[in-house]
């Protein structure tokens, strides 16, 4: 939006000392005037097709015609030094937003409306020589610049693609490393709950029996044994559940793997939190749902945004719902088409009761959602040890 507005000044500068070049009334010079017109209805209108190349192109073209006519030498043949700055910047902006052939297409038909309005005018050859030494040079760096620009593109898509393709194999490592973890955890209980469980059942059952057999005065001291390998039945069943279950995390896990995104894809995010959104009680799949959001919205951001930081707000009001919301500075006015990433956090915020809407201001683009963290319940802990 700032090089729009320094592009516009340049112009209104131009066409502003061009016509006062001429040193004639207004009368004498309404039909420039009305070119002057027609040329800024034209530049306002080319931010709109700023995606169409080829729609674009015509703009230009049609713009450098105008420039040409409205600037065109009188009968006394007396050539308006501005329209080579105001060709100038038909040029640079062709060559700056196309391609370099839809570029070159638009500087030949400036150049060619110059020309025809240098060689109607009074100016001396050596002038006309000076002016055709400036074009050539003109055309040559625009060139240049031009395949400067499409080669700094180009390595900036393969290094997005490079870093993607690193984050995605971080990712996937980190994942597969808590998957064998798991794994892990679950063997260890399974070899309790065989080995130790089943053998501490069998001799609760074998007490129980031996207590019948025995006489009163020895049946205490049995029950004290019973009691004793109750106990240790019951250490070794929560043993199980815990090698069992996974870490629930909690809102702390949750900035800790955005400290560690934010350390991967290079981006400042600043946090806010309140309302009590860090003592909240989440389960592992709600602070999962939430970091993935969170995840989702910064590589948005990575991917449609030159924005390199971003701010993130937790809360929980009420303590019944959990909020975040993750907003970025923008910089341009290119529409938000709603992708797959955004459709799926939504629909796995609605799961818990909440909701995720995305939008623009003038100044930001916001991602908001919530989801409800009252009566949620617990996980299922049935016993695992028989």
């Amino acid at each position: 939006m700032k090089t729009f507005w320094i592009w516009l000044l340049f112009n209104v500068t131009s066409w502003l000392l061009a016509m006062v070049y001429f040193n004639q009334s207004i009368e004498d010079l309404t039909v420039r005037l009305f070119g002057v017109a027609f040329y800024f209805v034209i530049f306002f209108i080319m931010p709109l097709v700023e995606r169409k190349p080829k729609a674009l192109v015509l703009l230009l073209s049609v713009n450098a015609v105008i420039a040409s006519f409205s600037l065109f030498p009188e009968k006394d043949g007396m050539f308006n030094p501005y329209l080579i700055l105001v060709i100038s910047l038909l040029m640079g902006s062709a060559f700056y937003h196309l391609s370099l052939k839809l570029g070159t297409i638009t500087g030949l038909i400036s150049t060619a409306g110059l020309i025809a309005a240098v060689l109607n005018s009074n100016l001396s050859p050596l002038l006309q020589i000076f002016i055709a030494i400036y074009i050539c040079f003109l055309f040559a760096g625009l060139v240049l610049y031009r395949k400067m620009k499409n080669r700094t593109e180009d390595l900036d898509a393969r290094y997005d693609a490079l870093i993607g393709e690193y984050r995605a194999i971080k990712r996937q490592l980190v994942s597969e490393e808590e998957i064998a973890r798991q794994e892990e955890r679950i063997l260890i209980g399974h070899e309790i709950h065989d080995s130790v469980g089943h053998k501490l059942t069998a001799l609760l059952m074998q007490l129980e029996a031996y207590r019948l057999k025995v006489s009163e005065k020895d049946k205490e001291t049995v029950q004290s044994l019973k009691e004793l390998a109750n106990s240790s039945l019951e250490e070794t069943r929560n043993a199980v559940k815990s090698l069992k279950t996974t870490e629930t995390g909690g809102l702390p896990g949750v900035l800790r793997l955005i400290r560690k995104l934010e350390m991967e894809s290079f981006i400042r995010v600043h946090f806010t939190v309140k309302h009590g959104a860090t003592t909240v009680a989440l389960t592992g799949e709600q602070s999962f749902v939430i970091y993935r959001s969170v995840q989702e919205a910064l590589t948005n951001i990575m991917k449609h945004s030159n924005a390199r930081e971003a701010e993130i707000t937790f809360e929980a009001p009420g303590g019944t719902i959990f909020r975040f919301e993750i907003s970025n500075p923008i910089a341009d006015n290119r529409r938000y088409h709603e992708g797959f990433g955004i459709s799926s956090m939504k629909e796995r915020l609605e799961k818990f009761g909440g909701n995720l809407e995305v939008f623009k201001t003038e100044e930001e683009f916001i991602v908001r959602g919530f989801l409800k963290i009252a009566d949620t319940g617990d996980e299922d802990e049935s016993d695992t040890t028989g």
